[in-house]
């Protein structure tokens, strides 16, 4: 995320919200935020919202995901939000949700989605 120049801005229970400034190193030809810079901030969204609802020994890894893009990605900056639909013993489900946002407030619903993540155990790691 900090290569694409994105940073969290909200983390609740079973809910984030991440913003990516538009940037010329994350359009594509016509100027517009590119659907896979899209896509990472809402798929990083949703994998913290279900974080936020695991023990400190869990992480997540995404199984699926698919995600609609319903309009150019023409704004100021975009948010994506991650909220946790149902959270299981080994599986999770979010819905995916990217805004474009303008200075002045106004958003559109740009892309949405929904995926499927599985706990997994934090890996050991070693001191150092």
């Amino acid at each position: 995320m900090p290569h694409l120049g994105a940073r969290l801005t909200h983390v609740g229970p079973g809910r984030v919200h991440i913003v990516l400034p538009a940037r010329r190193e994350v359009t594509q030809q016509h100027g517009y935020v590119h659907a896979g810079a899209t896509s990472a901030i809402a798929d990083t969204a949703g994998g913290y919202a279900a974080l936020t609802l695991f023990d400190e020994d869990s992480e997540v890894l995404t199984v699926e995901y698919k995600i609609n893009l319903l309009a150019p990605a023409a704004c100021d900056h975009l948010e994506a939000i991650g909220t946790v639909l149902k959270s299981g013993r080994t599986l999770t489900v979010c819905l995916l949700e990217v805004y474009g946002v303008e200075n002045g407030g106004e958003r559109k619903l740009v892309a949405n989605g929904q995926q499927t993540l599985i706990r997994v155990n934090r890996p050991n790691t070693p001191a150092g």
